[in-house]
């Protein structure tokens, strides 16, 4: 079942329990964007297997349909797409309505700067409060004209038949999806496109451009590419989204009993900071076959129930898993001793403000935490229950689910209907599985 996300979902949760079982999560949803995005701009046939078939993906799949791609499905997460080539999209007939889809937004900001088209971009009351200047700034000084709104924040008005040029760019702070934007401008610039960072961020807009036959150059911190090239279509494998593995990651270790295998999981070195923060923290965690699929690393994650102690998070795994602090903060809270957190500002300006919201809620459920500018101070020692807000933010509506199987009373989730943009059908899955919960209807 997956729940409309104009509906005011509550999941309600009983304590205690435990996980176990073999279970595939849906397909990566980073690498379900970009296959679309590269599928669309290659010439011939790209078929993609593991299509994450939710809100935010479908998004770039509708935008790309209103450009004039055709594209058959998805149908059990398969796509084939009929690619138009780097130049054969089509101005669409009306703006392109991104929904609660960051990625999106930012990631077709810096390929439609490269259009004859004029487009514009918009979305929901969430992502249309999230900024955009960290990608229009770089994007004007390679020649694009974008006007934004007043904040610097969505509607965006991307003006077509601009030329382009490479430009050298450092990134002010690490972000695959500036790094993204730009490179995918820089398809359509003269010269070359450089991009520095100052800390690894997930690669899979490399690696697939590659896997497209769009040659990629990776020296050091930095990555560049040349504009004029072509991109060929081909078979693309989505693995499981390590991003929404990391609930049931965390919901193992803190439930006693509990011992779960993960299949088919995407363990990118760029993404994996998920398992190294909880393996310090003493979890119990397995790498299972370990192989590659479609160009991307993949393993099957056993995990184990554990007793996990708190840690001070080393800044350079920070970048590595800045989706998955929402499930490393019910983590620490069921965890012994003290989680310090700093250099993760980055979490203020994602679907909800992360730090704040997660400090509130955890406080909310008898926990301690503490905010900071940047992260986050949490002293462990156990949840006891209530009910919590997720204001409307997929991944801490899923955090505070799992924090049920450590509490004692139980727990309330409310505005919970986005987790269907990265995770449907997560409740159904989590319950079969041993998590005690329920949907709340919404009254009529």
């Amino acid at each position: 079942m997956i729940v409309p996300v104009t509906r005011n979902v509550t999941f309600q949760l009983r304590p205690g329990g435990r996980l176990g079982g073999r279970l595939r999560v849906p397909g990566d949803k980073s690498i379900s964007h970009r296959s679309v995005m590269l599928g669309a701009l290659a010439e011939g046939e790209t078929l993609v297997d593991g299509f994450l078939e939710g809100a935010d993906a479908l998004a770039t799949l509708r935008a790309f349909r209103d450009m004039g791609v055709s594209v058959d499905g998805p149908k059990g997460g398969r796509l084939r797409i009929h690619g138009v080539g780097l130049h054969g999209l089509a101005a669409p007939p009306a703006p392109l309505d991104l929904g609660n889809s960051g990625t999106s937004m930012r990631l077709l900001c810096g390929l439609l700067a490269g259009q004859t088209f004029d487009s514009v971009l918009s979305g929901d009351a969430s992502l249309s409060r999230r900024p955009m200047r960290r990608v229009t700034e770089p994007l004007s000084a390679m020649g694009a004209v974008i006007e934004t709104g007043p904040e610097g924040t969505a509607p965006l008005t991307i003006r077509g038949g601009q030329p382009l040029h490479g430009i050298d760019y450092a990134l002010p702070v690490a972000s695959a999806q500036v790094k993204s934007s730009l490179l995918l401008a820089g398809l359509y610039a003269a010269g070359e496109t450089r991009v520095t960072e100052p800390a690894p961020t997930r690669d899979h807009t490399e690696r697939m451009l590659a896997g497209f036959g769009y040659p990629v150059a990776r020296t050091g911190a930095t990555v560049a590419l040349r504009g004029g090239g072509r991109l060929s279509g081909h078979a693309i494998d989505v693995p499981a989204d390590i991003s929404s593995a990391a609930f049931f990651l965390v919901g193992a270790s803190i439930a006693p009993g509990s011992d779960v295998l993960l299949e088919h999981v995407g363990v990118n070195p760029t993404r994996t900071g998920v398992l190294d923060i909880l393996r310090r923290m003493g979890a119990d965690i397995e790498l299972v076959d370990p192989r590659e699929s479609g160009g991307e690393p993949v393993a099957d994650i056993r995990v184990r129930a554990a007793a996990l102690k708190g840690i001070d998070i080393p800044p350079e795994l920070v970048p590595l898993a800045i989706d998955e602090f929402p499930a490393v903060f019910v983590a620490a809270a069921a965890a012994r001793g003290r989680t310090v957190l700093n250099g993760a500002g980055e979490l203020r300006v994602k679907e909800s403000d992360r730090i704040g919201v997660m400090a509130e809620g955890l406080r909310r459920l008898g926990g301690r935490a503490e905010p900071t500018a940047d992260g986050m101070i949490i002293d462990g020692g156990g949840i006891s229950g209530g009910s919590v807000e997720a204001h409307g933010d997929h991944r801490v509506a899923m955090a505070f689910a799992m924090a049920a199987l450590a509490a004692n009373e139980p727990v309330t989730v409310r505005d919970c209907a986005n987790v269907d943009t990265s995770f449907p059908g997560f409740a159904e899955m989590a319950a079969g599985c041993g998590l005690r919960i329920e949907i709340a209807e919404p009254r009529r």
